[in-house]
């Protein structure tokens, strides 16, 4: 039987487009194990499907000084020398990197044994850990054409990020149900990221009576940010959070309004749900989910509102702008090449 090595972790954006291939591994006969963290969050998620989990020792790579700077170099040689054995005692035909620290020693662990290394990007540049790795890998997965230009040549392909399945399988009779809206009624679904974002919040609240004649709203809103004082407004409901029900909401919603993190916005192109992307400001990231929404705004995906640039009459005009055009963005997303990131990716798994 075929062997792959999985790895990723520090976050659930590292982790879940690994789950996302696993039903497409498992049919192509391929015997799956994980290498991760001790106790990250990537350990529960992979523990819970059943998936033979390791963990290594890990440590962050800083660019800014931290106490921590004197002690995770000797973490991340103990993950490199565990990550060497495993690799031995496995014996995977190929390593499938999301990236992450804990992938570090891995990728550089199959590099030393001679096991091709796939790992994949979201981003338009590349994070720290995965500029390590990339002179080990055997391959490049991304989801921006102009990040092949940060690469060393051959090793680039553009795939998008592997989606998982269940989001496609979405019931918007049941969505009404759960948020007691109209299934007949357009609705516009708002992802502020996993912990929220204040200044999002406070537009669309700000926004709901110019929106509400119009449009349904499901809010997500982040953990403690709900405002009890809204919830009798017809038309309007709030969540701090959604998981098992977010596939049915995706199939009730004709507009999202979200971040533009690089799993978040390849979900919404995957579903070819017209969209306006609010990215994270410089002031508080290293400027990738910016880069992330004018690529897609150049690429005909998404309207882009900068977050400096946020206020009701600029949200209220990009509302009126994506309803009017909604065909054309979903025409763009039909064209992608990223149409089918899991595909693609499992050709070249297979072909290595």
């Amino acid at each position: 039987m075929k062997k792959i090595v999985m790895t990723g972790g520090g976050t659930a954006g590292h982790v879940t487009p690994n789950i996302a291939l696993l039903p497409s591994l498992k049919e192509a006969g391929y015997e799956v194990h994980y290498i991760g963290s001790y106790n990250g969050i990537e350990k529960k998620l992979i523990e819970d499907i059943g998936i033979p989990y390791y963990g290594i020792s890990s440590g962050k790579l800083r660019r800014y000084f931290d106490i921590k700077n004197f002690s995770d170099p000797f973490r991340v040689i103990k993950g490199l020398s565990e990550a060497n054995h495993l690799i031995k005692k496995l014996q995977p035909d190929v390593v499938f990197s999301k990236g992450g620290f804990v992938s570090v020693p891995v990728v550089l662990a199959a590099k030393r044994n001679h096991v091709p290394a796939i790992i994949h990007e979201s981003d338009m540049t590349p994070g720290l850990a995965n500029k390590i790795c990339i002179p080990a890998a055997t391959k490049v997965c991304c989801n921006f054409k102009e990040t092949f230009d940060l690469l060393p040549e051959g090793k680039a392909v553009l795939t998008g990020t592997p989606i998982r399945k269940e989001l496609f399988e979405g019931s918007r009779n049941k969505a009404a149900e759960f948020c007691h809206l109209d299934p007949n009624k357009k609705a516009i679904l708002i992802i502020g990221g996993s912990s929220g974002s204040v200044v999002i919040n406070n537009i669309i609240r700000e926004s709901l009576d110019d929106i509400l004649p119009n449009f349904q709203v499901i809010h997500l809103c982040g953990k403690d940010h709900l405002d009890e004082t809204l919830n009798d407004k017809k038309g309007y409901v709030q969540f701090e959070y959604i998981s098992k029900e977010l596939r049915d909401l995706f199939a009730l919603c004709d507009l999202v309004i979200s971040r533009a993190g690089a799993n978040a916005i390849c979900e919404l192109l995957a579903l070819k749900k017209p969209n306006i992307l609010i990215p994270l400001s410089r002031a508080a990231s290293r400027g990738d989910q910016i880069l992330n929404a004018k690529s897609f705004k150049k690429s005909g995906y998404s309207y882009v509102i900068e977050e400096e640039e946020l206020s009701k009459a600029s949200l209220l005009n990009a509302i009126r702008d994506v309803a009017a055009h909604k065909e054309q963005y979903i025409k763009a997303m039909e064209e992608s090449e990223m149409s089918d990131s899991i595909g693609t990716i499992m050709n070249l798994i297979t072909s290595l």
